[in-house]
């Protein structure tokens, strides 16, 4: 039996202390946002990640976002370091953003390294600062359904769901564990279905959506791998086919 949504967890120490950061100036934060500030009410989608590197597959459930989700704008939150992932092989952090910005061509997409700025590294704490600094900003965290199956092992996950709304796009090969895992049994209540998942960025929270949209399979992975058996050139050439 699924338990109730309830209030969401109180916050830890490590969440506290982030009040005690010297405040960022508009001008800094504007700087990591490619000069844009997003105003009161716009919504805007926030896709996390390593990017290492970016490629197609983040591009088209970014594009797709924009459309379904009626966002005024989606982020490309390029991580200094996933804790969840090794730094071995991990490429420097301004490559792969300057990598993400070569493919972010559209005028809705940002690419930032705000996180590096924040000091923070985990999602938990980057969307505290996120809605410290931009009030009445609708943010929606967008990730695909293989985050869905384990963002139980992140950290003060289900903090999550209560600082943003969560859009899941399927991947093939994870619907089934995904909709299964813990954090959508945790949350079933708060899932937001249908027509209303274009509205998902303004529903009360808690609040995710689950979109059954074909995905492009390519990973970071297989990406990585056509690099290092025909070269980055010949790569970017493999995906344009």
């Amino acid at each position: 039996m699924s338990e109730p949504c309830g209030p969401p967890p109180a916050a830890p120490p490590e969440a506290l202390r982030l009040g005690a950061r010297p405040p960022l100036t508009p001008r800094r934060l504007a700087a990591a946002l490619g000069g844009r500030l997003p105003q009161r009410g716009q919504r805007i989608g926030l896709l996390g990640g390593s990017f290492n590197p970016a490629h197609d597959g983040h591009l088209h459930i970014s594009l797709l976002a924009l459309q379904r989700l009626r966002l005024d704008g989606l982020w490309w939150l390029v991580s200094p370091q996933n804790p969840l992932k090794p730094a071995a092989g991990m490429a420097p952090h301004a490559l792969r953003l300057s990598r993400a910005r070569a493919l972010a061509r559209h005028r809705d997409l940002t690419v930032t390294g705000i996180e590096t700025l924040f000091g923070t590294r985990a999602t938990a704490d980057t969307l505290t600062l996120l809605t410290r600094y931009f009030p009445g900003v609708h943010f929606v965290w967008v990730m695909g359904a293989d985050n869905l199956a384990q963002i139980a092992r992140w950290e003060r996950w289900q903090r999550i769901f209560h600082t943003a709304a969560i859009a899941i796009f399927d991947r093939p090969t994870y619907s089934h564990r995904a909709l299964a895992a813990k954090a959508a049994r945790r949350f079933r209540r708060a899932r937001v279905v249908g027509r209303a998942t274009s509205e998902l960025a303004v529903q009360p929270l808690p609040a995710w959506a689950f979109l059954p949209i074909p995905l492009s399979t390519l990973s970071a992975t297989d990406l990585r791998r056509l690099e290092g058996t025909k070269g980055q050139a010949s790569a970017a050439d493999s995906l344009r086919s």
